[in-house]
Formats: C-alpha cells, sequence, structure tokens
C-alpha cells in the first residue's frame, strides 16, 4: 500500500515537472522598432577666396569678413542639427610647376545661423585648422566664410594661381 501510494504521488510529481502547472497558458507582447532618417545636409561654395593682384615679395591677407573676396561656403540641413565642419586647406596656390605659398590663422574663418549680422558681423569665429561642431540655426541655415594670407617671394613667377579650399561637414547625431 505505501509503495502503491509513493508511485502515485511520484506519478503526479513527474506530471508537474514535465507538463508545469499550467502548460497551457503562454502570453506575448509586440512593439515596433522605429527610426527617423534625417534630410540629407548640402553644401554649396558660394564665393571663392580671392587674393586678387599680388606683389612679389609683399604678402597679402582676406579676411573673412571682406565681402567679395572672402570665400563662402553655405550650408542646408536640419534645424538646430549638430554638424561638424573640416576645411582641408592648401599649402600653396600653384601656377603650373609654381608655388605660391598661403596661410590661415585660428581666427581667418567665420560663421553665421541666422544669430548674428551675417558676414560683417557673424555669430563666431572658427578655426579652419581644426575641425569645429556647430548647430544649424532655426532656418535650416548656415554660412561660413574664410579669409587667408599668401606670401611671395620677392621673384615669385607670374601666373594665375589656384588651389582648392574643401569644406566637409556631416550630421553628428547629437
Amino acid at each position: 500500500m505505501i509503495a502503491k501510494g509513493l508511485r502515485t504521488i511520484l506519478v503526479a510529481l513527474v506530471g508537474l515537472v514535465v507538463f508545469g502547472p499550467d502548460s497551457g497558458a503562454q502570453e506575448s507582447a509586440t512593439i515596433q522598432a522605429v527610426a527617423t532618417v534625417v534630410s540629407t545636409l548640402s553644401i554649396t561654395g558660394s564665393s571663392n577666396l580671392d587674393f586678387g593682384v599680388v606683389t612679389p615679395g609683399v604678402n597679402k591677407s582676406v579676411d573673412k569678413a571682406d565681402v567679395g573676396p572672402a570665400g563662402e561656403f553655405s550650408i542646408s540641413g536640419i534645424t538646430n542639427a549638430e554638424i561638424t565642419l573640416d576645411f582641408t586647406l592648401p599649402a600653396n596656390l600653384t601656377s603650373g610647376v609654381a608655388n605660391l605659398t598661403t596661410s590661415f590663422s585660428s581666427s581667418d574663418a567665420s560663421w553665421d545661423d541666422g544669430t548674428g549680422g551675417g558676414q560683417t558681423a557673424p555669430a563666431g569665429v572658427i578655426n579652419p585648422n581644426i575641425m569645429n561642431t556647430l548647430r544649424i540655426g532655426a532656418g535650416g541655415e548656415l554660412t561660413a566664410w574664410i579669409g587667408g594670407r599668401v606670401s611671395p617671394t620677392i621673384s615669385q613667377t607670374g601666373g594665375n594661381y589656384t588651389g582648392n579650399i574643401t569644406l566637409t561637414i556631416a550630421y553628428t547625431g547629437g
């Protein structure tokens, strides 16, 4: 009798272990995976940095606030989005095989996001020699200006000298 009772208890325990207290009860839930892809960031080179006529042996500078001669970039993107600005600057302008030395100081670039007074009274000054992080303005626009300096030698070869200034921009996600 005791063996029969133990066998019944053992079978009941095995049933609970194998089938659980309520093996038919199961529940689940679902969530959505979502993402918002920001619109494309765009940039246009609006105006070249123009040193004009340069005299051999006489350095010539263009200030970032000089309307016309200063270089200008126009940027459009998501309002208030954080972006990086990274200038690639030429060490020289070239004319054939001749080089004309250029330099850019830590205060040779500026920017405005609509909160300043434009090129002559911008929202801020940036160093074109390092990557900068800024926010696009309330209107989805930001403008950057750049000046610089050329240093011709006393025996500088005559000619039309050129070099590329590239401004690379990217959203930071911040």
